[in-house]
C-alpha cells in the first residue's frame, strides 16, 4: 500500500483538541479535509504527521505551538481607548474586526476584552501559543 509523500493530494478525517480536551475543530459530520502535502495549506506539524501514513491508518499527535499556529506574541495584543473606536461601533468579546493600518495591509483582530474606557484586541491566531492534540485518519491518497 502506498504511503503519503510530498506533492500528494490527500483526504484526512481529524479531530483537534486542546490539552483540556476541548474540541476546536473536526471533520466529524462533514467532508474529509483535502490538501496537497508541501503546499503550506495546513499547519506544519499536521502535514508532517500525514507524510508516511497509508490509507486507513490513524495517528494521534501532540503538536507544540511551533508546529501549530506559532507562539502568542504580546506585541500583537492592542489596547485601544474608546475614543479610538469609530462612532456607532459596539464591539463584543469574540467579535472579529478589520483594523486599517496606514500604508500597510489591514489587520484582522479579535476582540478579547471590552471595558467602559478601553477595548483589547488580539491579532494572534486564536490557537497561537497552544499545544494541540490531533487524531488523524488518512482516508485516501488521490
Amino acid at each position: 500500500m502506498s504511503q503519503a509523500k510530498q506533492g500528494d493530494t490527500v483526504k484526512v478525517n481529524y479531530t483537534g483538541r486542546l490539552e483540556n480536551g476541548q474540541v476546536f475543530d473536526s471533520t466529524e459530520n462533514r467532508e474529509a479535509l483535502e490538501f496537497t502535502i508541501g503546499e503550506g495549506q495546513i499547519i506544519p506539524g499536521f502535514e508532517k504527521v500525514v507524510i508516511g501514513m497509508t490509507p486507513g491508518e490513524t495517528k494521534t499527535v501532540n503538536l507544540t505551538p511551533d508546529e501549530g499556529y506559532g507562539p502568542h506574541y504580546e506585541e500583537l495584543v492592542l489596547d485601544l481607548g474608546r475614543e479610538q473606536i469609530p462612532p456607532g461601533l459596539e464591539p463584543e468579546v469574540g467579535q472579529h474586526l478589520e483594523v486599517h493600518q496606514e500604508g500597510r495591509e489591514n489587520l484582522l483582530v479579535r476582540v478579547v476584552e471590552v471595558t467602559e474606557k478601553s477595548i483589547k484586541l488580539d491579532a494572534n491566531h486564536p490557537l497561537a501559543g497552544q499545544n494541540l492534540i490531533f487524531d488523524i485518519e488518512l482516508v485516501a491518497i488521490i
